[in-house]
């Protein structure tokens, strides 16, 4: 799984090096963090204002973000990220569901082409790390996908599958023996997410390590 959180940047990597060559005290990678929720936010202006400011605490932290690329929350984080004082090109990755860049939001940096449709939801939670706002079954099906996946989950808000679930586990599974408190973790403002992000995702980080290594051993 990590090998996949890889893929998904390295293109965004790429792109910002063209603008902004690495040096010495640059990062080798920033963490990709997915967003997502509802793609039509007409009806939730509040959902909406949350991940726009989601999305610039994001990159204000140095993290990069993960979308599905089309509207709504997707829209609103990336704009938010646009927003940050320290954006820079490729900072924002759409994981589109059709054949046509062109669809992806303006914010969208690099848009990812699939034709995967649904089918496309089961590669955004390749992130290093979830945070879901609101949503129906689309985010449904991202948030199961991240928690097969051993992914950090915060949901943000009390609104759609993401406030239902919050505070708990999906199912009975064991994801890390050695995490008992392990959940959906809940957050009440966008500075609340990040701040149980920056805490929580070394952790996530090196367990997901570990798992990746006794699977390779084991194979």
């Amino acid at each position: 799984m990590a090998n996949a959180s890889c893929a998904i940047t390295i293109i965004a990597e790429k792109l910002n090096n063209m603008h902004h060559p690495p040096t010495q005290e640059s990062p080798v990678r920033k963490s990709a963090i997915a967003v997502i929720g509802e793609a039509n936010t007409a009806r939730s202006p509040a959902t909406e204002q949350s991940a726009e400011e989601l999305g610039c605490k994001l990159i204000d932290a140095g993290f990069r973000i993960v979308t599905g690329g089309l509207g709504g929350v997707m829209e609103a984080a990336c704009r938010g990220a646009h927003h940050s004082s320290r954006y820079q090109p490729g900072d924002t990755i759409g994981i589109l569901p059709g054949n046509d860049s062109a669809a992806a939001n303006p914010y969208v940096d690099v848009a990812i082409p699939t034709g995967l449709d649904f089918a496309r939801n089961s590669i955004v939670p390749q992130s290093d790390a979830v945070i879901a706002l609101g949503g129906g079954a689309g985010t449904l099906s991202e948030i199961c996908f991240a928690w097969m996946y051993k992914r950090l989950i915060i949901v943000l808000g009390t609104d759609g599958w993401a406030g239902r679930l919050a505070g708990q586990r999906l199912d009975g599974r064991i994801r890390y023996k050695d995490l008992p408190e392990d959940k959906i973790y809940p957050a009440e403002t966008p500075e609340d997410a990040v701040r149980l992000l920056v805490r929580l995702l070394p952790s996530y980080n090196q367990r997901a390590r570990l798992c990746n290594e006794s699977s390779t051993v084991l194979d």
